[in-house]
């Protein structure tokens, strides 16, 4: 969720300090976005190949997840080539970080896959 001022300048860092919990929860409520941070919390950065692989669940479907978490505030994005990589977002406040922990604290483990080869290199 990007606010932008006149001025162009994005204020998401703003919209982070004061992070609605309602926002945040609501990204929480689906087994698979949950899941998906579980497996960023384990790793910097992973791109949507492995991830889709890992959770045996369409690249479709989980780009469609990673978009609500990214509108959310909880991932950053970025692109190399044609590939997306994501990752926590590092101005999470500090409330939600732990909230993701403990989240992941209570989850089954993910099964690692092994990354298509462009994500390899």
């Amino acid at each position: 969720m990007y606010i932008r001022h006149n001025d162009g300048h994005n204020s998401l860092h703003k919209h982070l300090l004061h992070m609605d919990q309602q926002i945040f929860f609501v990204a929480l409520a689906d087994p698979i976005r949950r899941r998906v941070l579980a497996m960023l919390l384990d790793k910097d950065e992973r791109c949507v190949c492995e991830m889709h692989g890992a959770l045996e669940t369409s690249q479709p479907k989980v780009s469609r997840h990673l978009a609500v978490l990214r509108e959310a505030g909880l991932v950053l994005a970025r692109r190399q080539g044609v590939w997306m990589y994501y990752r926590i977002h590092p101005d999470l406040p500090a409330w939600a970080f732990r909230v993701l922990l403990h989240m992941k604290d209570g989850m089954p483990a993910v099964a690692e896959t092994q990354a298509c080869e462009p994500c390899s290199n």
